[in-house]
């Protein structure tokens, strides 16, 4: 199964994104277990950091103005958060890039790491590291949609729940791509899903 996974992600051609005027970079690292079911490894930020605080990300950050490219900043930081060491890391290759709502043009790359690594989050940085089976995403269980409007366009959005950690936003458009390519999902995020309800067209009686 890891297999055809990597392979599937070697052969992907992601989206690249070109903003109409420069922004500020970043990088996170998409980590795989290897494994015979493969789970992705993901993190809860700290609650007192200024951005993104409380939510769950995939480990990265800002480029430096001294790092060499994109994938050095993904590793780079992965060990700054989480004790990640570079070296057993196999990076396998990109994701579309997107940009946050913070104005950051942030790269993902996925990269597949031991089964069994004992991380050591950052505490000003990182709450909790937590890893989700990659196929619990496979069939697509969110429990909410959010609509986001950029130029123009829609994306409905799917926000899941696992466990106690709540996966949405950016972190969740990754993931959905992720499993588009590897599974072939199938999950639309132009399309608005059976279950959607638009508040905004509802009025109160």
């Amino acid at each position: 199964m890891l297999d055809d996974i990597l392979q599937r992600v070697r052969d992907h051609q992601p989206r690249i994104l070109t903003p109409e005027r420069r922004l500020p970079e970043a990088a996170v690292l998409m980590p795989i277990t290897r494994a015979e079911q493969p789970e992705l490894v993901l993190t809860l930020r700290a609650s007192g950091l200024s951005t993104h605080g409380g939510e769950v990300a995939f480990p990265g950050g800002r480029r430096d103005p001294d790092d060499p490219d994109l994938v050095y900043t993904a590793l780079r930081e992965a060990q700054e958060e989480v004790g990640l060491a570079p070296g057993i890391v196999e990076v396998v290759g990109p994701m579309s890039s997107l940009v946050s709502r913070y104005g950051i043009h942030v790269t993902p790359y996925v990269g597949v790491v031991p089964d069994f690594v004992e991380y050591r989050p950052n505490d000003a940085e990182i709450a909790s590291v937590f890893s989700v089976p990659l196929d619990y995403f496979r069939t697509d269980p969110r429990e909410v949609t959010h609509r986001l409007d950029d130029s123009g366009r829609s994306w409905y959005v799917p926000a899941y729940q696992y466990g106690e950690y709540r996966i949405w936003g950016l972190t969740a458009m990754m993931i959905v791509e992720l499993v588009n390519v590897v599974f072939d999902a199938n999950i639309d995020l132009h399309r608005a899903p059976a279950s959607f309800i638009d508040l905004t067209t509802r009025t109160t009686r």
